[in-house]
C-alpha cells in the first residue's frame, strides 16, 4: 500500500525536534524491563495475532515506564529506555490495527503523530520520541531497531535493549538486519531497504543526527559496510562499482520476532 506522504513526514519531524532534548547522566542504575521481555517472548512464540491480548500489558507497561526520569539514566541507558518505549509503542499500534482490522497501522488515524505517553511532563507521539529523543542520541544503528508494525521494518529483536550491552545487541541488530533482507543483490545491482533511503544521511553524517541533508547512495552503501555479511562483501569487492538501488517499502500489518542466534 502507498506510504506516508513525504511532506507530511517532513514536518512530522520539524514538530519532532520541538520536544526537549533527551539527557543523562555519567552512571546511573538502569530499569526492569521484565515485563517488556514477557511480551516479546508472547509475539514470539504467537506473531501479530497474539497483540489485541497483549494491549492490556503493553499499556501496564507504558505507564510504568512514563514515571521514569530517563535524565538520571547513563548515556545507554537513556537510549536503550528511548528504543525499547517506542518500540512498545509500535507493538501497541499493530495491536489496535489486527483488533479492528485494519490492513496497517498506517489505518489508525494519527497513529504515530497522536499523543502516546506523557515522561516527565512532556506529552510525546511516537514520531517525537523517534526523531526528538532517538536519533538525538547520534548513533544510526538505531533506525535496524525500531519497528512499525510492517512488513518492511526491522524484525523485533527477541529481547529488551539494555545499557549495558547496548553497543553490542546494536551492532547485532544492523548485522541482522542487512543480512535478513535489508541489502540484497539483484544481478549486478545491490539493493538496500527503503530504510537507507529515508535515514542513509544519519548514517553518512551522524554527528549531524537527525540529519535533512541526502547522501549519495554510494557513500551511504560504504557507510554500512561495517555490518555486512561477508558473503556481500566478497561480492561488493569482486564486483566493481556496482549500481545501487533501493527496495520497494511493504506497509501491510506484521510484526515478528527474530530468534537468538
Amino acid at each position: 500500500m502507498e506510504g506516508p506522504n513525504p511532506l507530511a513526514v517532513g514536518w512530522s519531524v520539524l514538530r519532532a525536534l520541538r520536544v526537549d532534548k533527551p539527557g543523562w547522566l555519567p552512571t546511573a542504575p538502569q530499569p526492569n524491563y521484565g515485563a517488556l521481555a514477557t511480551i516479546l517472548g508472547e509475539v514470539g512464540r504467537h506473531g501479530v495475532p497474539a497483540l489485541p491480548g497483549l494491549l492490556d500489558e503493553l499499556g501496564r507497561y507504558t505507564l510504568e515506564q512514563s514515571k521514569i526520569n530517563s535524565n538520571q539514566l547513563d548515556r545507554d541507558g537513556a537510549l536503550a529506555y528511548w528504543l525499547n518505549l517506542y518500540n512498545a509503542g509500535a507493538l501497541t499500534l499493530a495491536g489496535e490495527a489486527f483488533a479492528t482490522g485494519k490492513r496497517s497501522v498506517l489505518r489508525l488515524p494519527g497513529a504515530f503523530t497522536r499523543p502516546f505517553v506523557t515522561v516527565q511532563g512532556e506529552s510525546l507521539s511516537l514520531n517525537q520520541i523517534e526523531h526528538g529523543k532517538i536519533r538525538r542520541f547520534n548513533d544510526p544503528r538505531i533506525h535496524a531497531s525500531l519497528v512499525c508494525g510492517s512488513a518492511s521494518c526491522p524484525t523485533l529483536r527477541y529481547e529488551p535493549y539494555e545499557g549495558g550491552r547496548l553497543g553490542d545487541q546494536l551492532d547485532d541488530q544492523t548485522r541482522s538486519f542487512l543480512a535478513a533482507g535489508g541489502a540484497t543483490i539483484d544481478g549486478d545491482t545491490l539493493l538496500l531497504s527503503r530504510v537507507f533511503l529515508w535515514y542513509g544521511g544519519d548514517f553518512v553524517r551522524p554527528h549531524r543526527m537527525p540529519t535533512f541533508i541526502p547522501a549519495t547512495r554510494r557513500r551511504i552503501a560504504t557507510a554500512l559496510l561495517p555490518w555486512l555479511s561477508d558473503d556481500l562483501l566478497r561480492w561488493l569487492q569482486s564486483s566493481g562499482r556496482p549500481a545501487i538501488g533501493f527496495q520497494p517499502y511493504d506497509w501491510s500489518l506484521a510484526c515478528s520476532v527474530r530468534k537468538p542466534v
